[in-house]
């Protein structure tokens, strides 16, 4: 019996960005990704491992060298049009908030389970991290091109700020492809 069940649930890529080692946090909008075992060549986030941070700090003194599990971030085409709508804006975009992919057609996505797939047709595979909590790094982005914004941005986006994940088979993600939904095939935690 396979431990990660095949859900009904496909979405499709409607946007793409590339975010350039050692620059801020702003996306550069493409048409396709090529992921390798250490994420996107030249990405802000590449490589197989990374310094801790302060989203670990409870288990490694910061900069301590962990396995990186951040190596993309993928958000909600409509979760989304949720932040922009709670932020008094038409839209927001993805450039603005270090994306890697943005998806339609997964409901609820930012709390898709840790350890869930999102698995193309060519088999390039995507395991999730967990929820990407909001920061002000996003709004500092937003503000540079719509003053006034920026600080409105990390309390419309808790709990829509999609999630991390890191390649777990390599392959290419284009505009208009799908990624296919696995997720564990165990209950709850309830302690």
């Amino acid at each position: 019996m396979p431990v990660l069940r095949k859900t009904e649930f496909t979405g499709e890529i409607t946007w793409l960005g590339h975010v350039p080692a050692g620059s801020s946090l702003r996306a550069a909008p493409v048409e396709r990704l090529d992921l390798g075992f250490a994420g996107i060549a030249g990405g802000r986030h590449e490589g197989e491992n990374r310094a801790s941070c302060v989203r670990v700090k409870n288990l490694y003194p910061q900069g301590t060298e962990i396995r990186n599990v951040r190596q993309l971030t993928i958000l909600s085409e409509e979760e989304l049009a949720l932040i922009a709508a709670d932020m008094g804006m038409d839209r927001i975009d993805p450039v603005h908030l270090g994306a890697t992919i943005v998806l339609r057609g997964i409901p609820d996505f930012t709390f898709v389970p840790p350890s869930s797939r999102l698995q193309g047709p060519d088999g390039v595979t995507l395991t999730v991290d967990m929820e990407n909590r909001p920061c002000v790094l996003p709004g500092r982005e937003i503000e540079k091109d719509h003053a006034g914004f920026g600080a409105r941005f990390k309390p419309a986006a808790q709990n829509r700020r999609g999630i991390t994940a890191w390649v777990e088979h390599p392959g290419r993600l284009q505009l208009g492809g799908e990624l296919t939904l696995f997720v564990p095939d165990q209950r709850a935690w309830t302690p």
